[in-house]
């Protein structure tokens, strides 16, 4: 069987509070909030929040883990996934740094491997680079006073801080169906699945820092997830893996709205091989209700209540 990967799904960070978090996300980028649920891993009860574009296709969805309330910390570094890359159009960012600069953040302009880009950061510290492209037809989330021109399309792939590129590069090669690398500098980036799906993947030659942390932790990028479509391949995909003797990947599990297995690479960076189920992020509210209320998998439905008191309760 001929596997495949169709490009990005989604990225997950952890990051600090719920409320600076959502606020960053829906006040500052304009992106559209899809989901507000629960770690499923684990006991303590910890947010999980979905963000999008306008029509929340899978390839614009970034998520976050808001640890500040337990206290939880990461520390960035090498071998560890470290940028999001994001997707939005070309000319658009003199009007993000100034939108960036009115809200006390921080950015620089960028060129890089032949795009222009606008770099700033996450309030708790983690990397976000906005590339101008041509032609991206999925629709960003015109929010909280962005311009449809400007909007946010999804995601553009993302950035993974490596000591040594070469046992990566094979791997992306191998087994995630990357195209052919092209090398700038420090850089080497290459495009998975099909151009505007959100597959570009840039690894960073990082000597200089110490490891980075690969758990959860506030600062730090989690996992990066990729569309493989159906469970058929996700499973082939998973066969030809552990063929090979990357043996560090989980068992199917079910996230309610995508059936996953994590695989680590062997640059450190976390992935996600995400089959999303038929009915999507739809499966627990209309698409025009999207966000607006608190989700929880069957499992801890008994314990909505309690669970939803230990959380820090936000306004978007």
């Amino acid at each position: 069987m001929a596997t495949h990967v169709n490009g990005s799904h989604h990225i997950t960070l952890s990051v600090g509070s719920a409320q600076e978090d959502a606020e960053f996300h829906v006040k500052t980028l304009g992106m559209r909030f899809i989901k507000r649920t629960v770690l499923f891993d684990g006991a303590l009860p910890i947010y999980h929040f979905y963000y999008s574009n306008a029509d929340a296709d899978a390839n614009s969805v970034v998520t976050t883990f808001p640890f500040r309330q337990a206290g939880w910390k990461g520390r960035r570094g090498t071998n560890q996934t470290r940028e999001v890359l994001l997707s939005v159009p070309t000319g658009s960012l003199n009007y993000w740094e100034q939108r960036l600069a009115e809200r006390g953040i921080a950015s620089e302009h960028a060129d890089v491997l032949d795009t222009h880009r606008l770099l700033f950061r996450h309030p708790t510290g983690v990397e976000y680079r906005m590339v101008e492209v041509d032609g991206d037809t999925r629709r960003g989330h015109a929010g909280n006073g962005v311009p449809d021109e400007y909007s946010i399309h999804g995601l553009f792939g993302v950035g993974i801080h490596v000591t040594h590129p070469e046992n990566m590069v094979e791997f992306m090669e191998g087994h995630m169906h990357a195209g052919a690398l092209t090398e700038e500098r420090d850089r080497f980036t290459a495009l998975v699945g099909e151009p505007g799906q959100g597959g570009a993947v840039e690894l960073v030659v990082n000597r200089t820092d110490d490891q980075g942390t690969w758990t959860y932790g506030e600062g730090t990028v989690h996992h990066f997830a990729w569309n493989v479509v159906d469970l058929g391949n996700q499973q082939a995909i998973k066969n030809e893996m552990e063929g090979a003797g990357y043996t560090d990947i989980s068992e199917l599990k079910d996230r309610k709205y995508f059936k996953s297995v994590y695989v680590r690479s062997p640059g450190g960076s976390l992935f996600e091989l995400a089959v999303t189920g038929e009915e999507g992020w739809t499966i627990d509210e209309s698409p025009k209700e999207l966000g607006s209320r608190f989700q929880l998998p069957s499992q801890f439905e008994s314990r909505r209540e309690e669970i939803f008191e230990q959380l820090e309760h936000i306004d978007v």
